[in-house]
């Protein structure tokens, strides 16, 4: 029996899904990260090679072709060589589409359909495509200097609030009060040495400062409300130059949207809804995660007469 593979390649870890030829049986499995920059490409190949053959599709199941969403593919030449030719070698005679994890959020979230899907995790990204079939990607160039609007981005402005609100350069609300009562500190440079000792250098501990944003938000912080506000302002201007450069169409085009900063629901959604209309688009909600993003594709380049009966099957899980 023809199985059909979806991966959902992730910094931390990586799902993957398999799908007989008829889409009546589903599988699925997490393993480590698929992050070839951080591991190398041989181990993240053949830990992802090795995940796949475990899968319970009995001995008579036969791999007829694999979806692959990566991290950092299509952003450097060297490296999407190097994952393309060791993934040919261990999946000899296999089809492999390759693309960008963005790309299976957007598959999963509008199930193919045309339009464009917003990430606002730990980092922000989007990713769009037209009724011709072009596509475009905005954002996602890098915490380092870019992807505004995410919850790394949010948690490096309650740094800087902090600060200014620590010397009175802006005035003192709720964010200053929450962020000294859960450092414990009495004086306020003491937050020095805990962003250095324990934030500086982990990249997921500054995203999780979101979450003193939410909470004095909540309490009242005209600061973190307008935080949001400027969050859901950047992460909208991804969606515009997508428009820009897919000119959709359909009007309104469907906008789905994932990722942490989202689940901060009405101090962020209803400006981020308000945004998205002005760019000429609809707020949908997402219909299934990345790895049956995934699996959509797999489908679509190698199955695609089964592709109602994969969204049909995909409806029941």
């Amino acid at each position: 029996m023809n199985y059909y593979v979806g991966v959902d390649g992730g910094g931390t870890k990586t799902a993957i899904c398999a799908a007989s030829a008829d889409a009546s049986i589903i599988i699925s499995e997490v393993t480590h990260s698929a992050s070839w920059r951080e591991y190398g490409v041989k181990q993240v190949v053949e830990n992802i090679k090795k995940t796949i053959s475990e899968l319970p599709t009995g001995t008579d199941g036969i791999i007829a072709g694999i979806a692959m969403g990566m991290p950092c593919f299509g952003e450097s030449e060297a490296g999407d060589i190097a994952l393309t030719e060791a993934l040919s070698i261990e999946f000899q005679g296999v089809p492999i589409y390759i693309t960008n994890d963005v790309e299976v959020g957007w598959a999963g979230s509008l199930a193919l359909a045309p339009g464009v899907n917003v990430v606002a995790g730990t980092g922000s990204i989007a990713f769009g495509k037209n009724e011709l079939g072009e596509t475009a990607r905005c954002g996602g160039w890098s915490e380092f200097f870019s992807d505004e609007g995410s919850c790394y981005w949010v948690g490096r402005k309650v740094l800087e609030l902090f600060s200014k609100q620590a010397d009175g350069r802006v005035p003192r609300d709720e964010l200053y009060d929450i962020i000294r009562s859960e450092w414990n500190i009495k004086n306020d440079f003491e937050a020095i040495d805990i962003i250095h000792s324990e934030y500086m250098t982990n990249r997921d501990k500054v995203a999780s400062l979101q979450y003193y944003a939410r909470d004095a938000a909540l309490a009242g912080s005209n600061t973190a409300k307008a935080l949001y506000r400027e969050a859901a302002r950047e992460l909208c201007n991804l969606v515009f130059a997508i428009q820009e450069q897919l000119q959709f169409k359909e009007q309104p085009f469907p906008v789905s949207y994932s990722g942490g900063l989202f689940k901060t629901g009405d101090l962020i959604l209803p400006h981020f809804f308000a945004c998205i209309e002005e760019a000429g688009g609809k707020p949908v909600s997402p219909r299934y995660e990345p790895l049956y993003g995934a699996l959509l594709l797999a489908f679509e380049q190698n199955n695609s007469e089964q592709l109602p009966q994969l969204k049909k099957r995909l409806e029941q899980q």
